[in-house]
């Protein structure tokens, strides 16, 4: 496992429920091993942001991936993308039956869930690259 870069950021992990917290690190893992072999995603820098584990590449190249867990939905996570993007409409059209979606800004997983990751995987690299996506869908026009 990735050790902590920010002792805020291991708080936050240490501070959620026993049988919640193996499925954040698992998230928080799978967030690290995925974008280490996207291609123009560079290294990932690990945050905190509106309290939530964020992960954002130091190279602009995407737009920050965020996952948490709270205490009025116990039985669900949540990894969290800009809604500001179309990210989670597109993972919407590609995967309309691997998640559960919250609007335009998460996919949900409940506790129980088995993960789709090869989908998830798509996801992640989606957001790690989408500002260099959409440079080289505009340089191409």
């Amino acid at each position: 496992m990735k050790p902590f870069a920010s002792a805020e950021v291991a708080a936050k992990f240490s501070a959620y429920p026993a049988h919640v917290r193996p499925k954040l690190l698992a998230l928080r893992e799978f967030i690290f091993q995925t974008a280490s072999t996207a291609e123009g995603a560079g290294e990932i820098e690990e945050s905190l942001k509106w309290g939530e584990a964020a992960y954002a590449t130091r190279n602009k190249s995407g737009s920050t991936v965020r996952i948490d867990w709270k205490r009025k939905t116990p039985d669900h996570y949540a990894m969290y993308f800009n809604c500001q993007t179309n990210l989670v409409e597109t993972f919407r059209t590609l995967f309309p039956n691997d998640f559960k979606y919250d609007g335009n800004r998460a996919l949900v997983f409940g506790l129980e869930d088995k993960i789709p990751k090869d989908s998830l995987a798509l996801c992640v690299v989606a957001s790690l690259t989408y500002h260099l996506q959409k440079r080289n869908t505009a340089g191409a026009k």
